[in-house]
């Protein structure tokens, strides 16, 4: 099975280009859907986070109250780095359990959405990685769309790996400080070249404009 790992910074648009290749009707593993999971009520994370950072942290209901944890860890980089370790892997082990359901059952390919590429769990995975990255008043404009003040965006940039180590990791560069329909042929190109020279059949994408 031919594994792509899509990656990249927050406000780089991972997601958006994890959303096209799902048109191709293949499986899109998505880290951050796996971690909402692992965190809500009864989430296999939760018995080791509440252990770690206490039960304030939590919403009545036992799932992580997400915006404390936020306030905490982006402030806090040792914290930041002991919540990711307990989600991280979680998170990989659901997805390795997936990658090897979905390998047996014959697909041919899938891709992985995952925003901090590590190095076991993910990039010992893929066979390629896609790295997603746009200039930073780009990304800080896109941060504060979602709400966010641009101190606070700027603080989450900051926190997580800068452009070099990502290209570092990367096989393929994906280009997003422009619009969406540039986005969109970058990925179809990718897409239509590296699935179609392997054989791998998919829903073809429209045409780009």
């Amino acid at each position: 099975m031919f594994i792509i790992g899509i990656t990249g910074g927050i406000g780089c648009g991972k997601t958006t280009v994890a959303q096209i290749c799902r048109q191709t009707g293949l499986p899109v593993l998505d880290a951050d859907s796996i971690s909402r999971e692992a965190t809500a009520a009864g989430g296999r994370a939760m018995p080791e986070i509440t252990e770690r950072f206490g039960q304030h942290m939590l919403n009545e209901d036992g799932s992580l109250n997400r915006e404390k944890m936020a306030a905490l860890v982006f402030k806090n980089r040792k914290s930041l780095d002991q919540l990711s370790a307990i989600i991280h892997r979680q998170v990989l082990e659901s997805m390795a359990d997936e990658i090897d359901r979905l390998d047996k059952s014959g697909t041919k390919a899938v891709f992985l959405d995952v925003p901090i590429p590590v190095r076991q769990g993910f990039l010992d995975r893929c066979n390629q990685v896609w790295v997603v990255r746009a200039d930073m008043d780009v990304r800080i404009r896109r941060l504060t769309d979602r709400g966010m003040s641009p101190q606070e965006a700027s603080r989450r940039i900051a926190m997580q790996m800068n452009d070099e180590e990502y290209k570092a990791l990367a096989d393929f560069v994906i280009e997003n400080s422009g619009d969406l329909d540039t986005l969109y042929r970058q990925v179809h190109e990718l897409v239509t070249r590296e699935l179609g020279q392997r054989g791998i059949r998919f829903k073809q994408l429209p045409d780009p404009a």
